[in-house]
């Protein structure tokens, strides 16, 4: 068939078929960021769900549970605190725990492991406490 023959057919031309995969293909790539989902469609744990092992959290460092959208840290010997995994700028999933900081990766926004308080922007708001409870070698929320 010759393209002569073609343009009298039915159906979406190549350039709306181009425009349409082009957006689709935008908004996946946006909704990765302020979709407000934190982690794939996870849901948040409930109170007495054990969160991970005390030995599982490094001092100085920490763990993140994205099935629980939590992340457990440990700022000193024997202190274990827990925070959101979502971020307060715009609601990505943080993505690592290093050198005293919680860390988003879409815009590279941090929080303190001690008390979840923005040490880089964007973010302007600290990430919300989730209260925990720590017996014996497990972490559990409360």
């Amino acid at each position: 068939m010759t393209s002569e023959s073609l343009q009298g057919t039915s159906g979406p031309t190549r350039r709306t078929v181009v425009a349409v995969v082009g957006a689709a293909g935008a908004a996946v790539a946006l909704s990765a960021c302020g979709s407000g989902d934190s982690g794939g469609g996870t849901k948040a744990a409930k109170s007495g769900t054990v969160l991970a092992k005390t030995s599982d959290i490094p001092e100085g460092g920490g763990k993140i549970l994205p099935e629980h959208q939590v992340v457990v840290t440990q700022p000193s010997a024997g202190s274990f605190k827990a925070f959101s995994s979502k971020c307060t700028h715009q609601g990505c999933a943080v993505s690592g725990v290093r050198d005293g900081v919680i860390s988003c990766p879409c815009h590279h926004s941090e929080f303190s492991i001690a008390d979840g308080s923005v040490k880089k922007s964007p973010a302007t708001r600290p990430l919300p406490e989730v209260r925990i409870t720590v017996s014996g070698n497990d972490i559990t929320l409360a």
